[in-house]
């Protein structure tokens, strides 16, 4: 950690896990709305494709006027090459936002366990105090082996101090005993399940210390010279940088689009609510107005966001199709 930010102690710090779809952004989002009135707040964000997308989904809500700040940290697991992207990001965050809490939302195929470990390491410990991990759960997804036996959501549940069962009201009785079944199996004893709808987790469930201790060496990733991110390539003359990532028996693939490409709204809507993917966040500029796109198991939402710098689209499937691109380049309005 530089001076600047070794001068900053003890800001409490959660960790807000959870598998792919389960609500963990909306229950950051949800929080961010209800924070105490004058506290700076820091959000550090993972995603598992290259192409960041929840740093646009919430740009209108960040900054010296929210008191809130965000920073991503895209291509995959944050801890990977010994934490050294995290530890970059995090420094940085810190030193804008000046906190008086921290959260962080690991990609939900990430390592939360090493994210722990890293946050707990020699290094953070004057400037970081750990408080409670929360997990967000979809208890639907219980019954599913891919998600029950996956190792990423057994250990999403291992490190838990809370278990947000979030989607409660789509729930039936046998959800919730697979979920109780599951938590008191694969969870430390005392975890309790806090059950909500929309994300709305109460500010009390970030309180307190995690009882989870972080002393085992952290997972070792194979180390390779990092690539030139997406994010920062310039884009060439067909107006659109596409970048994949793949693990944990995934992939993703993303485009970033030149902010000069305008997308028809009703055509891009179409495309979009057809597609058959596990995970989708996208932020499309049209040509009526700036758009934010959610697709979960549920259902594709759609917002109205205040601004974006470009247009963003991350998808995460287990088989990625070629000729999604041509489809959202039909999407282009071509009287823009």
């Amino acid at each position: 950690m530089s001076s600047a930010v070794s001068q900053i102690t003890g800001v409490p710090t959660n960790i807000i896990t959870g598998f792919l779809g389960a609500g963990k952004t909306t229950a950051i989002l949800n929080l961010l709305a209800h924070k105490p009135e004058g506290e700076r707040w820091a959000v550090l964000v993972n995603e598992f494709g290259e192409i960041g997308v929840d740093g646009s989904l919430v740009e209108g809500q960040s900054g010296e006027a929210t008191g809130v700040f965000i920073r991503e940290v895209p291509g995959g697991c944050m801890c990977c090459t010994a934490g050294l992207p995290m530890q970059i990001a995090l420094a940085q965050l810190l030193r804008r936002a000046k906190p008086q809490r921290l959260l962080i939302e690991p990609t939900g195929l990430g390592h939360p366990l090493e994210v722990l470990q890293t946050l707990s390491a020699e290094h953070n410990r004057e400037v970081l105090t750990i408080q409670k991990t929360l997990t967000v759960v979809d208890a639907r997804n219980i019954a599913d082996e891919r998600y029950s036996t996956h190792a990423t959501f057994e250990q999403q549940l291992a490190i838990a101090d809370l278990v947000i069962a979030n989607k409660q009201d789509l729930y039936t009785d046998s959800d919730k005993a697979n979920l109780q079944a599951y938590v008191e199996e694969r969870c430390r004893p005392g975890v309790d399940i806090v059950y909500t709808e929309y994300g709305q987790v109460p500010l009390t469930a970030l309180d307190g210390p995690t009882a989870i201790t972080a002393n085992e060496p952290a997972h070792q990733h194979a180390r390779k010279e990092a690539p030139l991110l997406a994010e920062d390539l310039p884009f060439p003359e067909c107006g659109y940088v596409t970048a994949m990532n793949q693990g944990e028996g995934f992939e993703s693939i993303g485009w970033r689009f030149n902010p000069e490409i305008v997308f028809d709204r009703q055509r891009l809507f179409a495309f979009l609510s057809g597609l058959q993917v596990e995970r989708l966040k996208a932020v499309f500029i049209t040509a009526d107005g700036i758009f934010g796109y959610n697709m979960t198991r549920d259902a594709l939402t759609e917002s109205v966001l205040g601004e974006c710098a470009e247009s963003r689209i991350e998808i995460i499937t287990d088989a990625i199709r070629p000729q999604w691109i041509d489809k959202l380049t039909d999407c282009f309005d071509q009287a823009a």
